[in-house]
């Protein structure tokens, strides 16, 4: 347990899981333990694990090779391996909320574990456009408040009351909150 990392991907009760976050806690008597927040590359599903030192852990080995958002047919996402030039496919419930992020054009890491493609790895950072959001109130600017955009993905964020449509702002994928204009 102690090389369990965020990020790699392991096979645990018989599943395949890359772990999103993790903590060890040890408590004065008996064996230390991870609660582990783990994806399952399969179903997509998100669950919190209480891993013990005794439970078998395997790791998988991962690579990752970049690749380009090509486009989106119904439910299916296509991507161009930028090395092999494949297209590489995914459905819409394997990639779960990265679907929020994805743009033609946009770079991303293809994770592969067993050479198969399991998910995709956004970059931390992405640039969108605004298409819609209502128009600010004058004189509201110094409170700091906030007001909804929409923005070209179809995701609504939570953005300054000086943001309009058109702009281009960037937002964090891991947390989906505006940074800041592009």
């Amino acid at each position: 347990m102690a090389s369990l990392r965020v990020g790699s991907v392991i096979r645990y009760e018989g599943r395949e899981y890359i772990v999103l976050d993790f903590q060890h806690i040890h408590k004065g008597r008996g064996g230390a333990t991870v609660s582990a927040k783990l994806k399952d590359l399969n179903t997509g599903r998100v669950q919190t694990f209480t891993i013990r030192d005794l439970d078998s852990i395997e790791f998988v080995m991962v690579e990752r090779k970049p690749a380009i958002f090509s486009y989106r047919d119904g439910d299916f996402y296509h991507f161009l391996d930028a090395e092999t030039y494949e297209d590489v496919t995914f459905s819409a419930e394997d990639l779960g909320e990265a679907t929020s992020y994805l743009k033609e054009g946009l770079e991303v890491q293809i994770v592969y574990a067993d050479n198969r493609p399991v998910t995709v790895e956004l970059p931390t950072v992405v640039e969108l456009e605004v298409v819609e959001t209502p128009p600010g109130v004058r004189g509201d600017t110094v409170s700091g408040g906030s007001k909804p955009a929409t923005l070209e993905t179809g995701k609504v964020i939570k953005v300054p009351l000086f943001i309009n449509p058109g702009d281009v702002v960037k937002v964090d994928t891991r947390t989906g909150e505006y940074i800041g204009r592009a």
